[in-house]
This record gives structure tokens, C-alpha cells and sequence, in this order.
């Protein structure tokens, strides 16, 4: 006896690629905030490393400008450095940022506030685009409908009555992700499945936790 076959979720159906350029413009606005950053606050040569982090920006869109949507390995390999550059870059903020906080070197409450905000900002958007790009394997295989599994458990994943025609997770999906889970630090809108994501979730609430809590309490300690 032949049994019906069952149709696959909504979201694991193969789509068109989403368009990329949400995902280039938040690159380029976090690109812009490190180049602002006070150089007290900034790694060494910080303007050079923002023209390297912009230069390999311009490569991901020239190396295959027509294969966006579709899985290219140096395009990918390019986006994960170009991630880990910034990552790096706005951690070693953080840090020096901490420090300056915890020394009382910081008297300007503005200073304080905008370079923390500056950081607190793009490490949202950095930790959303490893969401984004991790999360059953990458744009190119959700696309594709390659992985199965997924990382990530969005609501519309768990009834389709939630979910809008031909709904998928894009990247402003993964941002708000982000975006919650640093500022209620912990989930609230979809749930970590997968052992890296809730390690890399963890690691974003913390760090924001420690930030914002060191900042504003500074900043009400200088306004006193």
C-alpha cells in the first residue's frame, strides 16, 4: 500500500536567494562606526584595517556579482573573514572600553555613551550575520533547501498559520534575533536548537550584558 507522500515545511522548500543588500548596507554602516571610534578605543592602525574590511566588502560583490544567490566558496570564505575582522576589531573595543571604564579614565559622558552605544550596535550586527550565515549552512543552502535542520526555531516554523505565503527566514529575521538578544539578553523571538547557536547566543548576551551595565552605570556615576 502506497502512502501519500508528506509535502515539506513552508521553509524548507526551495526559493530564490533574498537579496544581499540589507546584509552590504549594515556591513558597510558597522565598517563606518569602527572608523569613527576614538582612536583611545580602537585597535592600531584602526583607519587601515577599516579600509581592508571595506576593500574585501567591494570583493564580495565583484567576484560574483551574478552568483549572489548561489553557493560560491571563495564568496563565502570571503564573507566569514571579512565577519571575523570585525568581530575581532569591535571585541578589542570592548575591551579597551572596559578597561577605561574600570580605570575612571573616561570623564566625558558623551564619549562615554556614544562609544559605547557604537559598540554595543555593531556587535548586534555582527553576532546577526553569523546567524545568518551559519543557520542551516548558509543563505545559498536554506536556498536550495540543502540542510533540514535548522539552527534557528522561528515561529512561523511551527505553524504555518503564522507564516505569510512562501515565508522563509531572511536576514532582518536573524537581526531582530539579534537585536533582542542583546538587549533582554536571552531569546525571544526564535530558539537556539543547535549547540553553536546557543553557545554563540550566550556569548552575545554576556558580552552585552557586561557592556551596557558598565556603561550606564559610569555614565549616571559622571553625571553625579
Amino acid at each position: 500500500m502506497a502512502f501519500p507522500e508528506i509535502p515539506q515545511p513552508h521553509w524548507l522548500q526551495a526559493h530564490k536567494q533574498e537579496n544581499r543588500g540589507p546584509v552590504l548596507l549594515v556591513v558597510l554602516s558597522v565598517i563606518t562606526l569602527q572608523f569613527l571610534i576614538p582612536k583611545s578605543l580602537a585597535i592600531p592602525h584602526h583607519k587601515v584595517f577599516c579600509f581592508v574590511e571595506a576593500l574585501m566588502l567591494v570583493l564580495i560583490v565583484l567576484i560574483a556579482p551574478k552568483k549572489l544567490g548561489l553557493p560560491h566558496v571563495p564568496q563565502r570564505t570571503l564573507t566569514l573573514v571579512l565577519n571575523a575582522f570585525m568581530m575581532l576589531s569591535n571585541t578589542s573595543s570592548a575591551i579597551l572600553l572596559v578597561e577605561k571604564i574600570v580605570d575612571g579614565s573616561i570623564t566625558s559622558p558623551a564619549k562615554l555613551l556614544w562609544s559605547g552605544f557604537s559598540i554595543w550596535l555593531s556587535n548586534i550586527v555582527i553576532f546577526s550575520l553569523w546567524y545568518w550565515d551559519f543557520d542551516r549552512g548558509g543563505p545559498a543552502q536554506r536556498a536550495g533547501a540543502k540542510d533540514a535542520i535548522p539552527d534557528f526555531l522561528f515561529p512561523q516554523m511551527t505553524d504555518p498559520g503564522y507564516a505569510e505565503p512562501g515565508w522563509y527566514p531572511r536576514y532582518p529575521d536573524y537581526l531582530y534575533v539579534s537585536v533582542t538578544n542583546a538587549s533582554a539578553f536571552s531569546p525571544t523571538d526564535a530558539m537556539p536548537l543547535t549547540r553553536w547557536a546557543k553557545l554563540l547566543m550566550s556569548i552575545q548576551s554576556i558580552t552585552s550584558l557586561i557592556l551596557v551595565g558598565l556603561v550606564v552605570a559610569r555614565a549616571v556615576n559622571i553625571l553625579r
